[in-house]
C-alpha cells in the first residue's frame, strides 16, 4: 500500500469560522460517512432481526420446557395411580387365593352366616361376660285384657 496523504476536500477551518468549532459542523457529509451510516443502519437492522429471532427461540424453548414439565407431572401421577392399582390387585389376588380353600369357606359360613351341615345342630353358648338385654318399657307388651280405653289412657298419659 502506498502511503499517500489525502487532501481534504474541505479546509479544517473555513473562512470566518470560530476556531473552537470543529471542521465537520455545517459542512456536507463525505461519501465515506454516508457509506458508514448505511453500513451502520444495515448492521443495526441485522442485530435487531437476530435479537428478535433469538427471543422467539428462547420463548419457544421456555414454552416447550413448561409443557414437558406438565407432561412429566401427569406421567408421575399416572404412575402413582398404577402403583396403587397394582397393590390393590395384589391384595385382591391374595383374598381370592385365601377363599379358594374350602375350609376357609366353611369356617366363614359357620361364623358369619350361622350355617350348619346337614344332621348337625347349632349350639349357641351364652358367656357370662355378655350383658343380657333388659326389656324396655316400649318393648313390654301391654296385655289385651286391659281394654281399649285403658290402652288409649296409657298412650296419652303414660303408665
Amino acid at each position: 500500500m502506498q502511503n499517500r496523504t489525502r487532501n481534504p476536500q474541505f479546509s479544517l477551518q473555513p473562512e470566518k469560522s470560530n476556531p473552537n468549532i470543529t471542521s465537520a459542523v455545517g459542512m456536507q457529509e463525505t461519501a465515506g460517512r454516508l457509506r458508514a451510516k448505511r453500513h451502520s443502519l444495515f448492521t443495526q437492522t441485522v442485530i435487531w432481526v437476530t435479537g428478535v429471532i433469538c427471543m422467539a427461540f428462547l420463548l419457544g424453548s421456555l414454552a416447550q420446557a413448561w409443557s414437558n414439565s406438565q407432561l412429566a407431572q401427569k406421567v408421575e401421577a399416572a404412575q402413582q395411580q398404577l402403583s396403587q392399582l397394582k397393590n390393590e390387585q395384589k391384595h385382591l389376588n391374595q383374598l381370592v387365593n385365601y377363599y379358594k380353600d374350602t375350609t376357609v369357606i366353611e369356617r366363614e359360613a359357620r361364623e358369619q352366616l350361622g350355617y350348619v351341615r346337614p344332621k348337625e345342630h347349632l349350639v349357641v353358648m351364652d358367656s357370662p361376660n355378655t350383658p343380657t338385654s333388659q326389656p324396655t318399657s316400649k318393648q313390654r307388651a301391654t296385655p289385651l285384657q286391659n281394654g281399649f280405653w285403658l290402652q288409649w289412657w296409657n298412650i296419652f298419659f303414660g303408665d
